[in-house]
């Protein structure tokens, strides 16, 4: 059973349509979410999590509908949305000690490490982090309870060359158990060369791939390009 399963997911706006969203990602992978901004990416995102409401598809999570068992599920995720909106003024200590209230699985130990490796200093206030210090912070909250899922929308766009570095190995390490799962959307190729096993190109709202790394570089390998790296196929799949 897959640890991520989306069927037909559909959402209308005046300009743009999710059309018929189809894909799913299984235990103990990481999947790298591609296509240019507008896309639709952080659409398909918002509405697997039910943060805005598709007409129609169904997502499966941990095997749980998530129409039918949202809390249950959003207890088993991690994940990172965009900006999130912190009170700028409150200390981080004050913020993590809100935030694990949600979660049953919570762990001390784990979020103390975390805070440890990202050298995350408790006694600072939200507005005087930067802008890689707020992500670094949010996925340390996000990795906290034992998420089966972490789903993440452009995660090392602020992070500096070295911090993506850890943060891919950091990405393998966690589901090297076999049992947890990790989507994250990026515009940063070369970080999907590093960790990802699977990828999910988008395209005007309709998925257009989702494979395995490897068999995406295969099948797009004679694009006029010796050697094409990731950035060159998606460049040539624009085009088309």
């Amino acid at each position: 059973m897959p640890l991520l399963e989306i069927t037909n997911l559909c959402k209308s706006y005046p300009q743009f349509k999710l059309d018929n969203v189809s894909f799913f990602l299984e235990k103990g992978k990481i999947m790298g979410f591609i296509g240019r901004s507008g896309a639709g990416k952080s659409t398909t995102i918002k509405s697997m999590l039910r943060l805005v409401h598709p007409e129609s598809g169904k997502v499966v999570i941990n095997g749980f509908d998530i129409s039918k068992n949202e809390d249950e599920v959003k207890n088993s995720l991690g994940y990172i949305i965009g900006a999130q909106c912190f009170y700028e003024m409150k200390k981080i200590s004050t913020i993590t000690k809100v935030t694990k209230k949600f979660f049953a699985n919570w762990s001390d130990s784990t979020y103390s490490s975390l805070t440890k490796k990202f050298a995350i200093d408790e006694s600072k206030r939200i507005k005087d982090l930067s802008a890689g210090m707020k992500i670094k912070y949010q996925i340390a909250l996000a990795m906290s309870h034992d998420a089966r899922l972490l789903i993440f929308d452009e995660p090392t766009s602020s992070l500096d060359p070295v911090s993506r570095d850890e943060l891919m190995s950091l990405f393998k390490e966690y589901v090297s158990d076999g049992e947890r799962g990790i989507l994250f959307s990026t515009h940063i190729t070369n970080d999907l060369e590093k960790c990802a096993d699977f990828i999910t190109y988008i395209k005007n709202g309709k998925i257009i791939e989702s494979c395995a790394i490897e068999h995406f570089h295969e099948k797009y390998s004679n694009i006029g390009i010796s050697s094409p790296t990731l950035d060159d196929i998606i460049v040539h799949l624009e085009k088309k």
